[in-house]
């Protein structure tokens, strides 16, 4: 293959990862332009990746064709590492984004590894606290703010922690606005832990198994509630780093945005997950007050 139609097909793989990162995961496609123009293509890169790997069990029509999905990605990481050629436009751009930047391997296996972890679960297999969740948030979200920043050639271990708290807060965010969507899939609330449940009356033991009821629109309240407020927690943590973050790090943080705008959305609502408002525009609120609001941000350098 020529240097020319190698460097095309790079192109038009970058251009795809962009595609895919507009279409399904529009807010983070927002903050992305947000980044100094060297730091985009990685960037689109590895979120594109978090779109692959986090949309493989709901495309398929069997869960275990999405299994299948995840274990060949992560098999494909292994292979990028090891200079072997992949033929999918996620996985082209990936490749030339770890050829030109130091990746670490362990944040990209780490991702995927807790998507399979999460897809093997049985629907009635429900976490046993918000520790649990935080673990899985922090390796699906953190993991691809922590590349990024590699990937920007920046090294700040403020930047890192801070990174962490935001992929948490994101994670959790979006996991709590997500309820009603997995809900309508199996029938199950996956994603708020049993000590939660148990906590504001949600939990029934049935044949010696437990599940989750919502006959009580008030306990799922609260238990979002109580969810919602550490993820708020952990933004509050990553902001009063602030003054230690360089600044080349901070347009990589600024998917704490749309997590507090998620969360004020929740607050507006009374944390009824089920209120409509929550799906309008871009995160529950107009498109031009989100992208006024992510600029007013970025312009002052903050997250």
């Amino acid at each position: 293959m020529s240097g020319s139609s190698t460097s095309s097909g790079v192109r038009a793989a970058f251009s795809y990862c962009v595609q895919q990162v507009r279409n399904y995961d529009y807010h983070h496609y927002l903050c992305l332009l947000e980044l100094p123009p060297n730091m985009r293509k990685s960037a689109f890169a590895l979120r594109a990746f978090n779109v692959e790997t986090a949309r493989a069990m709901d495309v398929a029509s069997d869960p275990r064709i999405g299994l299948m999905r995840l274990l060949w990605w992560q098999e494909t990481i292994d292979k990028i590492f090891s200079n072997k050629l992949i033929e999918h436009p996620v996985a082209q751009a990936l490749a030339s984004v770890i050829s030109e930047h130091k990746v670490s391997k362990t944040w990209l296996k780490r991702s995927v590894e807790a998507r399979i972890n999460d897809a093997k679960r049985e629907a009635s297999d429900i976490p046993e606290t918000v520790e649990d969740l935080e673990r899985y948030a922090e390796d699906t979200m953190s993991t691809i703010l922590y590349s990024t920043l590699q990937a920007g050639g920046i090294t700040s271990t403020a930047a890192d922690h801070a990174a962490s708290h935001i992929g948490k807060a994101s994670g959790l965010a979006l996991l709590l606005r997500s309820l009603p969507y997995h809900a309508g899939r199996n029938r199950h609330f996956q994603y708020i832990p049993s000590k939660v449940a148990e906590k504001h009356g949600l939990l029934v033991n049935e044949g010696g198994q437990s599940e989750l009821r919502i006959d009580s629109r008030e306990g799922l309240c609260s238990a979002v509630f109580e969810m919602a407020s550490v993820a708020n927690a952990h933004l509050k943590k990553a902001r009063g780093l602030a003054g230690t973050v360089p600044g080349e790090a901070r347009p990589v943080l600024l998917p704490a945005v749309p997590a507090q705008v998620v969360l004020d959305t929740l607050s507006r609502v009374q944390f009824d997950v089920f209120d409509p408002r929550l799906t309008r525009g871009i995160l529950g609120i107009p498109p031009l007050w989100f992208q006024l609001k992510l600029k007013w941000y970025s312009w002052g350098g903050r997250y």
